[in-house]
């Protein structure tokens, strides 16, 4: 007991957001290790390699039949998700817009380093020479991989520091890299959206650590705790390029043929079918029936990570309609009732929402995923259809659909249960003073660790006049226009009061 006081009494100890020696050691020594690392292990596969001119003609193949061309389009669109899509949406407040977009870049150009050597470990190692051959494909599975960790980031913006958010990384990807060998290759689930292992596994692991690091006067910084009318915007950016290019993550890495297409048509619809649902329950439970932009910029989204299970599966298009309607739904009611709940009773404080955008869809697509499964059949999918979509080859041919929607759940629940434990473990070692990590009177402020510029006045009301301004003049609480002739001096006080109008043409004359 008094070890454990002990360890309590020096987390909570005075802050130093310093980072000046932290991060740069951090990074500096981190990457030369990816450089050893990728000097030891990492080749180029046979479609990357110089060698591909032998094996194409070998193999009686032609260029255009290289993976790349294949693959390219749809690892463009992931590539724009993870740097664009999730950082702009992370822009939402109204201090910490740097380190929304700008730490999010940090997290994923580390984070895809090691995705590559650790997944490479587990599914591109070849025996022979002991080296990770890596191709166009790798690119997108590292994507995917550094997408767990931009989603736990959701949980803890604005209250965690950039040496912090490089350890969750180093430890998220890991993890990630584990669990998705167990849930693929042992357990034999499919999913290819990443409904469980990208979704699921992230949003937990963040609310695991966010649980972990609790700040009790928070409520010290709620003055930054919010957005403005422009970093709305820009996180609606963030939202839209999501939107429109989720159909190409869910069907990235399926089967060419029959499967991406699926794949994209299940969450094309899934995706259009949220946004509905969701413009009307927040119209519903807010006054008047106006909208509230974060359940716009969020919860539109949900039927795309619900989706992610069973895009390549026969879900049929008003089967995805109907999985949209309910995560619209369910995804609103979280940001309306359950965030709040879990702030104050379960102790996670939750700054994105990740739980009702990433983790409860998650789930939902998790279970989706395995009733489709084990509902699925020959008359539906024709014999060879049911081989190739589950993948019954090998040492799983003689698996049945209901033992599929087994494995299928088998596959959530370890998702769930490494998401929880790992961010437990994880969020123990960030508690520890030594991250430089913020005061809880300075979270969600970007001049905590970014150089921020310094701000123009603002004048409070506008001058408008019609007609040609030829020369205009503005001091802290006035504008001063000469206009076609005529000198006008508009007085816009800043405690925001009505605004006095002056003509002062008869001085010209």
């Amino acid at each position: 007991m008094g070890a454990c006081q002990s360890f309590r009494e020096m987390c909570d100890r005075e802050k130093d957001t310093n980072v000046r020696l932290s991060l740069p050691a951090v990074c500096v020594v981190w990457q030369t290790a990816m450089i050893i690392l990728f000097g030891v292990f990492i080749r180029y596969d046979h479609e990357s390699d110089a060698h591909w001119v032998e094996h194409r003609k070998h193999l009686n193949l032609t260029d255009i039949e290289n993976d790349f061309y294949f693959r390219y389009p749809s690892f463009q669109d992931v590539h724009v998700m993870i740097f664009v899509g999730f950082g702009f949406l992370m822009t939402f407040l109204k201090r910490y817009s740097f380190g929304g977009v700008g730490f999010n870049f940090l997290i994923a150009a580390f984070g895809i380093q090691w995705a590559l050597l650790m997944q490479g470990w587990f599914h591109s190692l070849d025996y022979t020479d002991g080296k990770i051959k890596i191709g166009i494909e790798n690119l997108i599975n590292a994507d995917f991989c550094v997408a767990g960790c931009l989603i736990a980031y959701g949980a803890l913006l604005g209250k965690v520091s950039p040496v912090q958010l490089m350890v969750l990384t180093l430890f998220g990807i890991t993890l990630f890299a584990v669990e998705e060998f167990i849930i693929l290759s042992l357990i034999h689930a499919r999913d290819a959206g990443g409904s469980m292992v990208i979704h699921t596994f992230g949003a937990y692991y963040g609310l695991s650590i966010s649980w972990m690091l609790y700040r009790p006067n928070l409520h010290q910084s709620s003055r930054l705790q919010g957005s403005v009318y422009h970093s709305d915007v820009f996180a609606m950016i963030g939202t839209l390029f999501l939107w429109m290019f989720w159909p190409s993550f869910n069907s990235a890495i399926c089967d060419h043929g029959d499967g991406q297409h699926r794949a994209a048509i299940n969450t094309y619809l899934c995706l259009a079918s949220t946004v509905l649902t969701t413009v009307a329950i927040s119209s519903l439970f807010q006054k008047h029936g106006k909208l509230d932009m974060v359940h716009i910029q969020n919860s539109t989204l949900a039927g795309g990570v619900a989706a992610g299970t069973a895009a390549e599966f026969m879900l049929m298009p008003y089967g995805c309609l109907i999985v949209g309607f309910c995560c619209g739904v369910i995804s609103t009611l979280g940001y309306i009732f359950l965030t709040p709940f879990m702030e104050k009773r379960l102790k996670i404080q939750d700054t994105c929402g990740i739980h009702n955008l990433h983790a409860m869809p998650g789930v939902i697509g998790g279970i989706v995923g395995a009733v489709t499964a084990a509902s699925a059949s020959v008359e539906v999918y024709g014999h060879e259809g049911l081989v190739n979509t589950f993948d019954f080859e090998g040492k799983f041919k003689d698996m049945v659909p209901t033992t599929q929607g087994g494995h299928q759940a088998a596959g959530l629940c370890v998702a769930l249960c490494f998401g929880i434990g790992g961010g437990i473990i994880v969020g123990a070692i960030l508690r520890l003073p030594i991250w430089g990590d913020p005061a809880d009177d300075d979270c969600f402020d970007d001049e905590t660790y970014w150089e921020v510029p310094e701000e123009e006045e603002e004048v409070s009301s506008s001058f408008i006049c019609l007609g040609f301004v030829l020369f205009s003049y503005q001091t802290n609480d006035a504008v001063i226009a000469f206009c076609c002739s005529r000198l006008y001096c508009i007085q816009s006080p800043l405690d925001g009061s009505t605004a006095q109008f002056w003509d002062y043409s008869h001085i010209l004359m």
